[in-house]
């Protein structure tokens, strides 16, 4: 631009005023042809911003309409024992190469809509130290075969989950190396600290095909649990409402699914053996709670109920059982949308206290209970129980469609299974 003031001056003769105006003219001409190009070319790009913008919307729109239909219709045309199927985490043969010991004929006796030699195939599975192999390459080629074999049987995939508190209850420690206890955690590290920690962790789980942990424990450490719990509380209320957060956050960030537990509580009575009596007031119990009522609102993968009885409320029933902790105060009153588990149906404390197996799975069902939990690598009986009460009893098979679209959910928002993998079950059952 002085070039040009120099040019007016020296080659034209103008005078230097003149020369002053003409270069402010061209400069006003030039600066507004620019701006003006510059606008168009902002406005255009804008507009194309919008136009793509809306085009995405109503695409993503589309998809959701179109996925929310695929769900519907797999969730009305599923045969009643797929969906029963779907309820149930259980235990697992081995640790090289996946197969199910039972087939659907052991929940309908050959009068259901699913070939009766369809193998049997759970919607979740727990892992126990037996069930891992000897290096991380090892244990992947385990957990591929429960995929492979549930696509070769035309089966949604397991979720696959383990207890991985930290502590003594490390399952993964040979593949995955230590894990503190929950205690130790907060008493050695800060906030920060806790969450790398934990990232750290579920990735780990992540490399070796887990998608679920049975942790943390939300339960506060006092004198009437502790002997139980043995280091599994990160301590006090504030302890377990901060790093209890942090821990859930750091967990599901990173892909894996939290379980939280055990809801309403334990006492020193190990519920393996038997029946764990919680002994406070409402007012003292609902304080206990805090950090469940507190850490539900970040609505974590799921909720494990505890087998204790509360004398409180609902003094002669365990809490796993119970439609008053379960749908009353979880489902309602907390406003949980997640998945709410069972402990194990197998444990001393229903067994031996007059619940078996096949009342239990009815009670917990009833309750408002989505996933029922066993030890045993078998679940078929339990199954055929639920089988024959919801095809007598449409407002208990109601609730069976509940848990079941919840699961399913589930499992599509963790990426364990598709909406494609709904189509195709769909329409090549």
């Amino acid at each position: 631009m002085a070039n040009l003031y120099f040019m007016a001056v020296n080659h034209y003769n103008l005078p230097m005023n003149k020369a002053l105006t003409s270069l402010l003219v061209i400069t006003s001409f030039l600066l507004f042809s620019c701006t003006s190009k510059a606008e168009k070319l902002q406005n255009k790009k804008e507009i194309n911003n919008r136009r793509f913008a809306s085009y995405a919307q109503t695409y993503i729109e589309k998809c959701q309409k179109e996925n929310q239909g695929i769900l519907e219709k797999y969730i009305k045309e599923s045969p009643l024992e797929i969906k029963i199927a779907q309820l149930f985490v259980a235990n697992l043969e081995g640790n090289k190469n996946f197969r199910s010991y039972e087939t659907f004929k052991e929940i309908t006796e050959g009068k259901g809509e699913i070939p009766s030699s369809t193998p049997l195939i759970a919607g979740g599975y727990l892992f126990f130290s037996y069930n891992l192999a000897d290096s991380p390459e090892q244990q992947l080629i385990f957990m591929n075969s429960i995929k492979n074999y549930s696509s070769k049987n035309n089966q949604l995939n397991p979720y696959l989950s383990i207890d991985q508190e930290g502590g003594y209850v490390n399952r993964l420690h040979k593949l995955t190396g230590g894990l503190e206890s929950q205690e130790k955690i907060a008493q050695k590290y800060s906030i920060a600290q806790a969450y790398n920690i934990y990232s750290d962790q579920a990735k780990k789980m992540n490399s070796l095909g887990f998608n679920m942990n049975i942790a943390p424990v939300l339960e506060i450490s006092t004198d009437q649990n502790k002997d139980f719990l043995q280091g599994r509380s990160f301590g006090n209320t504030e302890q377990v409402l901060s790093y209890g957060k942090v821990c859930i956050r750091a967990y599901e960030n990173n892909n894996i699914a939290t379980v939280v537990k055990h809801f309403p509580g334990n006492t020193n009575t190990d519920p393996h053996t038997g029946l764990p009596e919680i002994n406070l007031s409402k007012e003292e119990l609902e304080e206990s709670l805090i950090p469940f009522f507190e850490l539900s609102k970040l609505q974590p993968s799921a909720i494990l109920m505890s087998h204790a009885r509360t004398s409180a409320l609902d003094p002669q029933t365990p809490a796993c059982l119970s439609k008053l902790w379960v749908t009353d105060i979880i489902r309602n009153k907390y406003n949980y949308q997640g998945l709410i588990f069972s402990d194990d149906i197998f444990m001393g404390a229903l067994v031996n206290n007059g619940y078996s197996p096949q009342k239990a799975v009815i009670m917990a069902i009833e309750a408002g209970v989505d996933c029922i939990m066993t030890s045993e690598k078998r679940f078929g009986k339990e199954a055929k129980v639920l089988y024959q009460k919801a095809s007598q009893d449409k407002a208990f098979e109601e609730k069976i469609n509940q848990s079941f679209e919840r699961i399913i959910k589930y499992k599509l928002k963790a990426n364990i299974i598709t909406y494609g993998d709904l189509e195709k079950a769909v329409y090549e059952k």
